[in-house]
């Protein structure tokens, strides 16, 4: 039977205000692993979306050439591959825990750039790009443009492994990530709600009670980034 060697993440961390231009902006720590977070409103709606009186909210994602250890290539003739599907796991962990139609007919934008990169930079993103959006809707609130939250619950992802000798593990470092056996990424609202489960083994299969430990320890880790989420807007 596996343990859980680790049901904490990393060190998390939240830092404000880091963009006087954006509606919302922070850097969202995850142990080394940094993300640049950016929320811009726009009162407009992409073509297909028009005229129905819902918002959007979507998400960019991009890696900056020395977030890594060797220097990665600017994606100059568009998003790769990887990138794309980071980018729409974003988006769509994002908008299922948003009231489009309380959020009106304008979209925001959610643009996250890994600045180091020690393993779990989606989930960071997604933990921080959540922030970075409350923060945004917060400023639609102030100024009147929209009279209610149309945010249903708070959200917020983790990585959970299992390593070479069977213990799970909690936001997985680099090192953690290229040596385990089992790599799941876990997407939860605060009341323990399943968003997206990402989950595959680099080794040996995992059984389905070692699934129900990593649900089990991505449940309590989260805890810590939700109070960490908390604190940062109070």
């Amino acid at each position: 039977m596996s343990e859980i060697k680790r049901s904490t993440p990393r060190d998390v961390k939240f830092e404000l205000n880091v963009n006087p231009y954006a509606e919302g902006a922070l850097i969202a720590s995850f142990g080394n692993t940094r993300v640049l977070i950016t929320a811009t409103i726009e009162e407009n709606v992409p073509p297909w979306m028009k005229g129905k009186g819902s918002g959007w909210v979507t998400a960019e994602y991009n890696m900056l050439p020395r977030s890594t250890h060797d220097r990665i290539r600017r994606e100059r003739k568009g998003p790769s591959g990887r990138t794309q599907e980071i980018q729409r796991l974003i988006g769509r962990a994002l908008r299922a825990v948003v009231d489009m139609q309380k959020l009106g007919e304008r979209q925001i934008i959610l643009d996250c750039d890994v600045l180091v990169a020690d393993g779990g930079t989606r989930t960071t993103s997604i933990s921080g790009a959540y922030l970075a959006l409350e923060i945004a809707v917060n400023k639609l609130l102030k100024e009147g443009k929209i009279t209610s939250t149309p945010l249903k619950e708070r959200l917020g992802a983790v990585s959970i492994g299992i390593n070479k000798d069977g213990d799970i593990i909690a936001d997985l470092n680099y090192e953690e990530d290229s040596t385990c056996e089992a790599d799941v990424n876990i997407v939860m609202t605060e009341s323990g709600k399943f968003v997206e489960v990402q989950g595959t083994a680099e080794g040996d299969p995992f059984s389905r009670d070692q699934m129900n430990q990593i649900f089990d320890c991505a449940q309590e880790s989260l805890k810590t980034v939700f109070e960490k989420q908390k604190a940062a807007l109070q």
